[in-house]
């Protein structure tokens, strides 16, 4: 038992002298220095060796011929709406109403997703993912009428957005004349609208889908409207051909 107290002790006692012995270190200075990567940097041969594959592929399938346009489609114009716009707002519109043909209006994103104009001529996948590059699932919503016209009047003050099946005259920054689906607005009934998670959730500041009848995730993501509808008029013979057509206007 004293054989065993003594070690104790003996390594109780080494482990307070190298504590106590322990130097503290600060640092009084640091040097760093900045890489810049560019064309002089070489590439690293194994790192390109073991993704130059899945780069081949990838390039492979954006680089895919999927549909063909008549028209450029830009987001630039003098009137609140644009052909860009109409184009991306048809195109979900028709898409979304394969899985859920009731919807009064679409408002599926705001003139600031509209990330890339598509030039005259083939259409890639890529050209629609960089269009369309966020990961945003359409949204179907049940509003009242109060709701539904929040939604309206801020298009409206916004100097309009990507819509279809809505059409309207802006008036100082107020919608009038207001049609969802042909039939005057009746603000004492519910409509059907659709949108994004983005602006469903008040993204651009978005009003009017804070307190909804209903919401339901519809199960398609904006691009994969896009990319269907742009393979669906190829696979029948058409080309895009959107225009302005007065949906919004403004006096």
């Amino acid at each position: 038992m004293k054989s065993i107290r003594l070690k104790g002790h003996f390594l109780l006692g080494l482990v307070l002298l190298l504590s106590s012995c322990a130097s503290h270190y600060q640092v009084l200075k640091t040097n760093r220095i900045n890489y810049s990567v560019g064309q002089k940097v070489a590439g690293d041969s194994t790192i390109i060796k073991t993704y130059q594959p899945y780069k081949l592929q990838l390039d492979a399938e954006m680089s895919k011929v999927i549909g063909y346009t008549a028209v450029d489609l830009t987001s630039r114009s003098t009137v609140p709406e644009s052909v860009l716009g109409n184009f991306f707002a048809d195109a979900v519109s028709v898409q979304a109403k394969k899985i859920t043909p009731n919807i009064d209006f679409v408002f599926p994103t705001t003139k600031g997703g509209l990330r890339n104009d598509i030039a005259k001529g083939n259409i890639t996948v890529s050209n629609i993912f960089e269009l369309m590059p966020f990961e945003n699932q359409l949204v179907l919503f049940e509003l009242n009428g109060s709701d539904t016209y929040k939604v309206i009047k801020f298009i409206a003050a916004t100097n309009g957005q990507p819509i279809a099946g809505l059409t309207m005259n802006i008036k100082d920054k107020l919608p009038e004349n207001i049609m969802i689906n042909g039939k005057p607005f009746d603000a004492n009934r519910t409509y059907t609208v659709l949108t994004s998670d983005y602006i469903a959730n008040g993204g651009d500041d978005a009003d009017g889908f804070a307190s909804p009848v209903s919401r339901k995730n519809i199960g398609l993501m904006v691009r994969d409207a896009l990319l269907r509808e742009v393979e669906d008029l190829k696979a029948s013979g058409k080309n895009i051909s959107t225009k302005l057509d007065g949906r919004i206007t403004k006096n």
